[in-house]
């Protein structure tokens, strides 16, 4: 006979801390972890720059890109975004230049810089980083097909540089040219749960912009919305099958290691080990190929719960599979990977493309 799942137990709500806050912890993080403090401090700037503590966050990436930096191209990007949110637009603009003939090899300092031109709805420079960047990762002798971007080295990044190229010459009302084609073809290749519309050119309609209000903000809610539609309709008629990923809130992870110290080997002491960890998980399936990914958020209680009621030991990692694919099939997973520009999975408030997506699959 079964047994009904006990329910959680009630824990008071977390304290929210201000992003000022999230960036001070984080900089103490740092000089704690100096094997991450790249990365870590990375994250620290970007939350002084949404504060507006515009001089920290600009102060950040400067002592980051004059020590050791591993990843100084996407460190400089993320610097020019920051100063273009400072107000001092003419200095990222010459700063973007310089990057730019540095010829970064990996998409991600394209992807930022075009970003950053969109968002201020300078179309023109935002196409022309778009199209650079496609150009210096692809080769002016490549075959502008499908084939060529899945076998290139950031198949994902020239993705997206592609498909940001085609989304603001469709604003500026440009004709088709053969890039725009292979971002047809390369939107056509998705999943199907990963399209959101017929057609690419139906999902960049600069119609869908003005019917907005010419409101970023609103566009970018009606097309979520229209998204979120179109994906439960799709789960209700397929109910595909959903390999998870077991992600900890901060609370519960803590109240985990505390239960279970032993998990530690797993997860990593910390929760930002954590939460690298599941990142790395699923790129590293998504590159082998998983169709359907996403992310389960348990609870310590719940878990005890079910490995009670399955007579299974919590510690193993079995259970932990077994009770991921419990949650996805109750309906407490969500898909992954997020959208770029979307909330990051992990909880920080963060786009995604400034967040989690940077964790790159060992």
């Amino acid at each position: 006979m079964s047994r009904k799942r006990r329910p959680a137990r009630h824990k008071p709500a977390p304290v929210q801390r201000t992003d000022v806050q999230q960036a001070q912890e984080l900089e103490a993080l740092a000089r704690k972890y100096p094997q991450d403090q790249e990365e870590i401090l990375t994250e620290a700037a970007e939350f002084y720059n949404r504060a507006g503590r515009h001089e920290k966050a600009l102060a950040l990436y400067q002592e980051i890109l004059d020590g050791d930096c591993e990843e100084p191209h996407l460190v400089q990007a993320f610097r020019i975004d920051a100063l273009w949110d400072a107000g001092q637009r003419d200095e990222a603009r010459e700063a973007a230049r310089d990057l730019r003939r540095e010829h970064p090899a990996d998409a991600g300092p394209w992807n930022i810089i075009a970003e950053t031109f969109e968002t201020a709805d300078e179309l023109n420079d935002a196409a022309d980083y778009f199209t650079a960047g496609v150009t210096r990762l692809l080769g002016p002798a490549t075959p502008l097909t499908v084939d060529a971007v899945r076998d290139a080295p950031d198949s994902t990044g020239i993705e997206m540089l592609v498909i940001g190229r085609h989304r603001v010459r469709r604003r500026l009302g440009q004709p088709h040219d053969d890039l725009d084609q292979l971002a047809h073809d390369l939107y056509e290749d998705r999943p199907p749960r990963l399209r959101t519309t017929s057609t690419l050119d139906d999902l960049h309609n600069p119609e869908l912009r003005a019917a907005a209000g010419n409101d970023p903000q609103a566009l970018i809610a009606s097309i979520e919305k229209l998204s979120r539609e179109i994906e439960a309709r799709r789960t209700t008629l397929s109910h595909p099958r959903m390999t998870c990923a077991l992600f900890w809130n901060p609370d519960e992870f803590a109240q985990l290691l505390g239960t279970w110290p032993e998990l530690a080997d797993h997860y990593g002491a910390e929760h930002h080990e954590h939460v690298r960890h599941v990142e790395q998980m699923l790129q590293r399936l998504s590159n082998e190929g998983e169709p359907h990914l996403g992310i389960a958020h348990g609870t310590v209680s719940d878990f005890e719960s079910f490995a009670g009621e399955e007579n299974l030991p919590p510690q193993d990692g079995d259970t932990r599979a077994h009770y991921a694919a419990n949650l996805a099939a109750r309906g407490q997973a969500t898909p992954w990977p997020p959208a770029r520009n979307t909330p990051c999975w992990c909880g920080s408030t963060r786009k995604y493309k400034k967040c989690c997506a940077r964790h790159e699959a060992p």
